[in-house]
């Protein structure tokens, strides 16, 4: 699909120089950094989902669930050396 979009001079520029040294058409680029950039947000979307499942959840004895992982990070490291 065909589109337009604004770009000011000095990022149509780079993009000029970053596909051609990529080797790829601009389009191409453009794609490539659309996709990207949807696929981090929607990453950070799910990690933000997750926070909020976890973030008031708390263990049968009470404790939270990011104070039972600390407590389980620290005893799994506990041998490491460093």
């Amino acid at each position: 699909m065909k589109t337009a979009i604004s770009l000011s001079d000095a990022l149509y520029a780079a993009a000029e120089r970053t596909a051609k040294s990529m080797g790829i058409p601009r389009s191409q680029l453009f794609a490539k950094a659309l996709e990207e950039f949807i696929d981090h947000h929607r990453k950070e979307r799910i990690t933000a989902q997750l926070n909020d499942v976890y973030a008031d959840k708390a263990n049968p004895d009470g404790s939270s669930v990011s104070a039972t992982s600390l407590a389980s990070l620290r005893d799994f490291t506990s041998n490491d050396t460093w």
